[in-house]
């Protein structure tokens, strides 16, 4: 063999031992992952020189945006996702930061609420635990179902209208039986009365009938089973305690009254007496001008013909106006034990009132 042919020899083999040391080092670099290891370091290196496009956000909106990421999207599927929605400029720029810093195994399918003012990390971060995907939602004491409906479409966290809310809890909607039972729900009522006023944090993935079974079942945690005995022990349906109590609740300005109008109701109740309650009037009436509760006239106590104007028909209307809360319940089956069987609103704007045993003294307590 030539001094030549020797020398490309050992060259051949010197190249073959530099890149096999050179394999190897790049596997012992890379964990065995050599090419995952180069396309991390590239995307590294891509994303070095972007900071201020990686932290720059696409807007001030911090108008939540709802982004599913469905089960087998990929970090790619996922980043052309958020730039279809305006979240984010660059997906390959997301593609790349999720990668750099681990999360591209970490992005989790769910429902979230992310806002355009979020930058790529901050988006990153979030779409990586679905479970902290919730949100606040508060019902006030004495709304009734379309008061509800209405804060749903309001509220941009719902993926749901409040049209969609009343099919399934309005009047006709289907009926939980052992519910229906528990409450003497009678077939076809709606759930007036029953959806639990209170604060709630709701998940992303919240469903009308999810929404609907959390605020009744909040109902029967908090009457407990002392309300259903008390109204029994005092000859009351719970679908009547409801009833009532969703007339106080709308009477009363002050909880510490509760029990005091509770008590000129039943007294009216057990004497046969209408209980000419004004907000069975507005109930009748709808939606009036730019609310539920319109101003009732004089004239609207006989000229508001309906079912539930407690001026022209005796006894309970057909079924509760409007949510009570607890206090208004409770004080229902635990009535202050009183003589009267009027009440007017003071006239110091007080929010209390002045009872009376006479329609004479009704008279006189006005303003």
């Amino acid at each position: 063999m030539s001094r030549l042919a020797k020398s490309l020899l050992a060259g051949i083999v010197l190249i073959g031992i530099l890149a096999a040391v050179g394999v190897g080092a790049l596997l012992v670099v890379s964990r065995g992952a050599p090419v995952d290891f180069l396309q991390t370091t590239a995307a590294r290196l891509r994303i070095a020189s972007r900071q201020d496009d990686l932290n720059r956000p696409i807007s001030s909106d911090t108008t939540p945006v709802r982004f599913t990421i469905e089960p087998g999207d990929t970090p790619r599927g996922i980043a052309q996702k958020l730039a279809g929605e305006s979240l984010i400029v660059d997906p390959e720029l997301f593609v790349d930061y999720v990668r750099v810093s681990d999360m591209d195994v970490e992005l989790e399918a769910g429902t979230y609420f992310l806002q355009r003012s979020q930058n790529i990390p901050e988006i990153a971060q979030a779409l990586t635990d679905s479970r902290s995907s919730q949100f606040p939602f508060r019902i006030l004491e004495g709304w009734r179902l379309e008061e509800i409906a209405e804060v749903i479409d309001d509220n941009p966290y719902f993926g749901f209208s409040g049209a969609d809310f009343l099919r399934v809890v309005g009047p006709g909607a289907p009926q939980d039986a052992d519910f229906a039972e528990l409450v003497g729900l009678p077939p076809g009522a709606s759930l007036e009365g029953f959806l639990f006023p209170d604060t709630y944090q709701l998940p992303a993935v919240v469903t009308p009938e999810m929404l609907r079974d959390i605020l009744t079942q909040q109902f029967i945690a908090e009457i407990g089973s002392d309300v259903p005995r008390d109204a029994a022990a005092n000859d009351l349906t719970l679908f009547e305690v409801v009833t009532l109590a969703s007339i106080v609740q709308r009477e009363a300005v002050r909880e510490d009254e509760h029990p005091r109008i509770a008590s000129v109701y039943l007294n009216r109740l057990r004497d046969g007496m209408k209980l000419d309650a004004d907000p069975t009037v507005q109930y009748g009436i709808g939606f009036d001008g730019d609310t539920w509760w319109p101003q009732i006239t004089q004239a609207d106590y006989t000229d508001a013909v309906h079912p539930y104007n407690t001026y022209l028909n005796t006894g309970l209307p057909p079924g509760p106006i409007a949510n009570p809360g607890i206090a208004a319940i409770r004080a229902v089956v635990n009535p202050e034990e009183t003589p009267y069987f009027y009440f007017r609103a003071r006239c110091d704007g007080s929010g209390y009132h002045n009872f009376a045993v006479t329609f004479e003294e009704q008279v006189a307590n006005a303003c």
